[in-house]
């Protein structure tokens, strides 16, 4: 993982398994914490949830007064072992630069941390206290049914072997060794980020009041959001697409040198594209770049004889590239990670459409920051995707403050959780053949449904992906493959930070992966279905959106898909009397809350997006967002301006509601969910909010009166 990426501060946002921490364990004069002086210091470092055993601290220091025998008895460490060793200033300023400013991990913790806080009282030492953890506090949250969570049982329970018990380097080791191991076990019980940790921890009120009165220092802190950090509103903003220089200048590969310079500076142009060809209409692939530091190189080296080279000869393979769809904040993170200053540009089928060059990005203000990079392009496991991912709540939190309009910081998140995906399954199929299961069968597309696949993800999505293969019966040895890859992908997403699909919509489970044949079949029995509850699930697979593969397999896949529905009008409708979400208000007109809280995704999200897929699915519109949905209909003259632009406002009202909600929960420890605190609204936004979920109860009816209604009729 990048250096960079290791040392970002972390926040109430950081996976556990993402977070940079140090376990440690202090061995002293005696139980009393108000009393003990400290004999020994141990740590180790953790990172992508390992113990990393090749760097560790253990010290021996010379208290300043006799060491009781009873406890030399526990530790071993006697009055003789300490002459000569070191004073307390010198161990610490040792633990400072060992541990910096990583979260600590410890048995007991609090107890560690009184006493360190004493020693450096005693010595006029300046004394922050550092952000922590207690694996006993953890393991009593993770299994509250331990006889007790002393570190020998805590270790028995996860099958751990302690060694060097009671040393401090040794007990430091196995608070690290455990601390691994739970954090699978607390992400079972929906624990996934540090903030969550700490909030649950403190929740522990007997176990904190016996620390308390036992003179223990509090041994975790409450999450606090970080200090907001601007970010720069152009490169979150603008795509790929509209920046770059098209179409490309592409030379044939025979051209000599000589004359491709000649071109270039006729052009003003710092780089050209090279192929067989010498036409813009290829593959990625088949393309090379020669840019001017590569010709000045190869005149140093070459002199004369460069020019008449074949410029072919001189090209850079492979060509490093970019979507055009991309936004410009991960082109900027590309070439900074690459070390490049262009980037050929493709669109979603993989052909060349475009260059980018750093020049095309100098609009970008220097001074604000652009935390989200590519790192996610990159990442080597499911801890480096974590960490990645954790990036994105700030820069949610920075754009919403820059005032973006939330559908684009939803169409952000999306494309972070649509590069996840596809990472992922890079990785898994990675997995797959160090395994031994050999290469995909045959080509494939893995697909990110429902929200993701709208480019409409808030900061609590669900793993909502499928597979589509080229050849094979379902249970047979290619659909077995996938299986295979699509549990991995599951798995990998899942301690990456996105959770498994409630509702199964994942390409683990048989019906959510399949043959185009199989596939096809399956839109078929879709299109007869009789009753609504027999199609649950099947709506979001119309957003799909290819992530990783073989991209023509899912264009002919969503290509039938929306033929053969578009040609059943009864499908279609069906799928509109799936709408009905009940009613969120009481008798007197007021919000039904559940701890004050209102799922505005249930009540008003849901309508807003179900009416426009549905819509769009009759009357052939192949736009795969909300917000494209609803203003193609109106240019259609379906359903009446008013009602759609009142859909269009109201989607974008509430998405900016929810990632705002979310993010605040997201950094106070809570998980999140799609319920926002009513009372934290302005009453402006309450009243908007009520009127909008009034409207939106009548979304089946109108859906209803539009099913079969053509575009004439309804302007008459």
């Amino acid at each position: 993982m990048p250096k960079e990426t290791e040392l970002k501060p972390p926040s109430g946002a950081t996976p556990l398994i993402a977070i940079a921490a140090a376990a440690v364990d202090t061995e002293t004069t005696g139980p009393d914490a108000t009393r003990a002086r400290v004999v020994q210091i141990g740590a180790i470092g953790i990172a992508h949830g390992k113990v990393v055993r090749e760097t560790q601290l253990d010290l021996l220091i010379d208290p300043g007064e006799a060491i009781p025998s009873e406890a030399s008895l526990v530790h071993g460490i006697t009055d003789a072992d300490v002459d000569g060793a070191g004073s307390f200033p010198d161990a610490w300023a040792q633990f400072q630069e060992f541990v910096g400013d990583r979260i600590l991990v410890g048995h007991s913790i609090g107890f560690d941390l009184a006493v360190l806080e004493r020693e450096c009282r005693r010595s006029r030492l300046p004394w922050k206290k550092p952000r922590a953890l207690c694996v006993r506090l953890l393991a009593t949250i993770a299994n509250p049914n331990l006889a007790d969570h002393s570190l020998e049982t805590i270790a028995g329970w996860l099958r751990l072997e302690i060694t060097g018990r009671h040393s401090a380097l040794g007990d430091a080791i196995a608070a690290g060794d455990i601390f691994a191991a739970l954090i699978p076990e607390l992400r079972k019980r929906n624990i996934r980020t540090l903030g969550e940790a700490e909030v649950a921890c403190l929740a522990l009120s007997d176990a904190l009041e016996a620390g308390h009165r036992a003179g223990w220092a509090e041994p975790v802190s409450r999450p606090q959001a970080p200090a907001f950090q601007p970010v720069d509103p152009y490169a979150y903003r603008h795509r790929v697409g509209s920046l770059m220089s098209s179409p490309p200048v592409v030379v044939k590969s025979t051209k000599p040198t000589r004359q491709v310079i000649d071109l270039m500076v006729k052009r003003k142009i710092s780089s050209v594209l090279v192929s067989e060809r010498g036409t813009p209409d290829q593959a990625i692939e088949d393309y090379g770049i020669v840019t001017e530091r590569d010709l000045l190189r190869r005149i140093s080296s070459d002199a004369e004889r460069a020019f008449d080279m074949p410029v072919g000869n001189i090209a850079a393979r492979p060509l490093i590239s970019i979507r055009a769809a991309a936004f410009a904040y991960r082109a900027i993170g590309r070439m900074d990670r690459l070390k490049v200053r262009h980037l050929a540009v493709r669109d979603d089928g993989g052909m060349l459409v475009g260059v980018l060059s750093a020049r095309d990005l100098l609009r970008l203000r220097a001074a604000a920051a652009i935390d989200l990079d590519d790192t996610i392009e990159h990442a080597r496991d499911a801890a480096e995707l974590a960490a990645s991912w954790s990036m994105l709540p700030g820069v949610v939190r920075s754009l919403i403050g820059e005032a973006i309009d939330p559908r684009v910081v939803a169409e952000i998140i999306s494309d972070e959780l649509c590069s996840l995906t596809r990472r992922a399954a890079v990785l898994a199929e990675q997995q797959m053949q160090i395994e031994g299961h050999g290469p995909p069968p045959c080509a494939y597309a893995v697909l990110v449904l429902g929200s993701g696949g709208r480019g409409e993800s808030l900061m609590a999505p669900d793993q909502d992906n499928a597979i589509v293969f080229a050849d094979g019966e379902p249970d047979g040895p290619e659909d077995r493959w996938f299986k295979k890859l699509g549990a991995r992908l599951a798995d990998m997403l899942d301690v990456s930070g996105v959770p498994y699909c409630k509702g199964g919509v994942m390409a683990s489970n048989a019906a959510f992966r399949g043959s185009l044949s199989t596939w096809k079949r399956r839109v078929e029995d879709w299109v007869r279905r009789l009753r609504p509850q027999d199609l649950l699930n099947v709506d979001i697979v119309y957003d799909l959106r290819p992530v990783h593969g073989d991209t023509t397999l899912a264009a002919q896949f969503i290509e039938y898909a929306y033929d053969r529905a578009h040609a059943e009008p009864v499908f279609a409708k069906l799928l509109g009397e799936q709408m009905t979400t009940g009613s969120p208000f009481t008798v007197f007109g007021g919000f039904q809350l559940e701890n004050g809280r209102l799922d505005i995704k249930k009540h008003g999200l849901f309508p807003i997006v179900a009416t426009a897929r549905t819509l769009a699915i009759r009357h052939g519109i192949r736009e795969r967002s909300t917000r494209a949905r609803l203003e193609q209909l109106i240019a259609l003259d379906i359903g009446g301006e008013p009602d759609m632009k009142a859909m269009l406002a109201g989607h974008a009202m509430l998405v900016g509601l929810l990632l705002a909600q979310q993010t605040r929960d997201i950094y106070a420890g809570i998980p999140v969910s799609n319920r926002v605190e009513i009372n934290a609204l302005a009453r402006d936004q309450q009243a908007q909010l009520k009127s909008l979920i009034k409207r939106l109860r009548s979304a089946p009816d109108l859906v209803r009166d539009l099913m079969f209604a053509s575009p004439a009729t309804l302007g008459q």
